[in-house]
C-alpha cells in the first residue's frame, strides 16, 4: 500500500550524512543529529496526513470479443482522481498491451490491447500508483477488476460482405440466383433458339412438342466440403504475430462461409496425435456459427500428429467424393514423408487440398547478403529449409494435389479462389 519514494530516499541519505557529520563533531552537535531524523519523520507524518483521501475505485470498459490479430480500445475510470495517478496492467499470455498506464485529467486512461491467443482470458486485478502530496511516498494499493476478454476467431472478411461480394458475382453473377450454363445438373427446359448450342437440344422432348427444346443445366450443388486441422505441437509456431493454427482457423472460417454461399454442405475435422473432433457436414451457412464455436475451443497442443490415424480416420468417416481441405506443416522432407504419403491415398478418392503457410522470415533470411559468418551459416540453413520445401510441394503436386503454399496475409484469399475455380470446373 505504501513505500518510500526516491525524493523520500534522497533526503533519508542526506539526514544520515549530516547525522554521521554531527557525531563525528560530537559535543553539542551530537544532539542535531537526532534532530534531523525527527524533523524527516515529521515531514513525512504531515505528508500522509495531507494525503490521506480515502479509497481509489477503478471501472473498466473493453469488448467483450477481439478477433485474433486484431485489437480492442480499453477505457480505465477511476472514482477519485489523485494527481499523479497510473496504473500497472499483467495481461494474459494471449492478450498484448501496455503494461504501465497514465491517466489523464478526469481520471480516465486509455489504451489499446491486441489478442493473440484464441482463449478466454479474465483480468481480476490492476496495481496503482500515485505520488503523496510532497512526493514523499508512494501509494500502490491494488484495485479489483471483472475484466473477461474473449479472443476469438478472426471472421472479419465475412462480415466485411467481401466474401459474399466475391462468391455471388463468380458463381451466380449480378442479377442471378442460380449458376447456369455447362454444368451437370438440370434445371429446366427452354425454347431452343438461334445460337444455341445444339447439343443442348434434347430430341425426345421436341418430339413430343413438336419444336425443339433445349436443356439448361446448371452447376451442381450440396458437394460436401470437409475442413481438417492439423493442431499438432508444429502448428503453434508463432508466424505474422499469430500461431500457425490460428491462421487456419480463420481461412478456414472464411471458406465454410464461401462454401454455404455456394450451396455446398461443410464439416470439420480436427486432430493432433489421435483424432479429435468430426462435425458432419451441413449446409453452410446454417453450420457456421457451430463450427465457428468448435473451432474456437480448440485447445493449443503440444504433442507430434500423428497423420496415419487421422487420415485412416477421416476416409472411413467421408465415404462420398468431397473436397477435403487439410490444413498442416512440417519442418523438413523427413517429418513430410508420412504426410504426403497419407494425404495422396486420400486424394485417390476425394479432391484433396494442401493448405501450408510458410515463414517470411525464413525465405527472408535465405535471401539476405550475410555480414559475418554466422550470416552466413544462417544463409545456409535457411536456403536449405527453403528448397526441401519445394521439393515436398512439387511432389504433392505431381501427386494430383492442389497445393497452397503462401504467407499467412494470402491464405485466405488464395483458398477461397481455389475453392471457387474447383466448383466452377466441377472437378469435385
Amino acid at each position: 500500500m505504501l513505500r518510500p519514494s526516491r525524493r523520500l530516499l534522497a533526503l533519508a541519505v542526506g539526514a544520515f550524512a549530516v547525522s554521521a557529520v554531527a557525531l563525528a563533531l560530537g559535543g553539542p552537535w551530537r544532539d542535531g543529529a537526532l534532530a534531523v531524523w525527527m524533523a524527516l519523520g515529521v515531514l513525512v507524518a504531515v505528508d500522509l496526513a495531507l494525503s490521506l483521501r480515502g479509497r481509489v475505485a477503478v471501472e473498466v470498459e473493453a469488448p467483450a470479443e477481439i478477433f485474433t490479430g486484431e485489437g480492442g480500445d480499453v477505457t480505465l475510470s477511476a472514482s477519485r482522481f489523485p494527481r499523479g495517478l497510473a496504473a500497472r496492467v499483467d495481461w494474459p499470455d494471449g492478450l498484448s498491451g501496455p503494461v504501465d498506464l497514465a491517466f489523464q485529467d478526469g481520471g480516465v486512461a486509455r489504451t489499446r490491447i491486441e489478442a493473440r491467443r484464441r482463449g478466454q482470458y479474465r483480468i481480476g486485478q490492476l496495481w496503482l500508483n500515485w505520488p503523496s502530496r510532497f512526493e514523499l511516498l508512494e501509494f500502490t494499493p491494488r484495485a479489483k477488476l471483472d475484466l473477461t476478454v474473449a479472443a476469438v476467431p478472426n471472421i472479419r472478411p465475412v462480415q466485411s460482405g467481401e466474401i459474399d461480394t466475391k462468391v455471388r458475382s463468380t458463381l451466380f453473377g449480378v442479377k442471378e440466383n442460380f449458376a447456369r450454363g455447362e454444368g451437370s445438373e438440370f434445371h429446366q427446359l427452354r425454347d431452343w433458339v438461334q445460337g444455341m448450342d445444339t447439343r443442348a437440344i434434347d430430341w425426345k422432348q421436341s418430339a413430343r412438342h413438336l419444336t425443339l427444346v433445349a436443356k439448361e443445366m446448371r452447376a451442381e450443388r450440396n458437394h460436401h466440403v470437409i475442413l481438417t486441422l492439423d493442431n499438432g505441437y508444429l502448428m503453434r509456431e508463432q508466424v505474422g504475430g499469430l500461431p500457425k493454427i490460428d491462421h487456419a482457423v480463420n481461412a478456414a472460417l472464411a471458406t465454410a462461409w464461401a462454401a454455404g454461399l455456394g450451396g455446398d454442405l461443410v464439416g470439420l475435422f480436427t486432430y493432433d496425435a489421435r483424432p479429435r473432433l468430426f462435425v458432419p457436414p451441413e449446409p453452410g451457412r446454417a453450420a457456421f456459427a457451430r463450427l465457428r464455436s468448435r473451432m474456437a475451443e480448440l485447445e493449443y497442443e503440444s504433442v507430434e500428429s500423428n497423420h496415419t490415424l487421422a487420415m485412416a480416420a477421416l476416409s472411413t468417416r467421408t465415404p462420398r467424393r468431397s473436397l477435403i481441405v487439410v490444413f498442416s506443416d512440417f519442418v523438413d522432407a523427413t517429418t513430410a514423408e508420412l504426410l504426403v504419403e497419407n494425404v495422396a491415398t486420400l486424394a485417390r478418392r476425394h479432391v484433396v487440398v494442401f493448405v501450408a503457410i510458410r515463414d517470411p522470415s525464413v525465405e527472408a533470411r535465405a535471401r539476405a547478403a550475410p555480414g559475418d559468418l554466422d550470416g552466413v551459416a544462417e544463409a545456409v540453413v535457411a536456403g536449405g529449409m527453403v528448397r526441401e520445401r519445394q521439393v515436398v510441394m512439387e511432389r504433392l503436386a505431381r501427386l494430383g494435389i492442389m497445393v497452397i503454399d503462401t504467407e499467412p496475409g494470402a491464405v485466405t484469399p488464395r483458398l477461397i479462389a481455389m475453392y471457387l475455380d474447383l466448383k466452377a470446373r466441377e472437378v469435385i
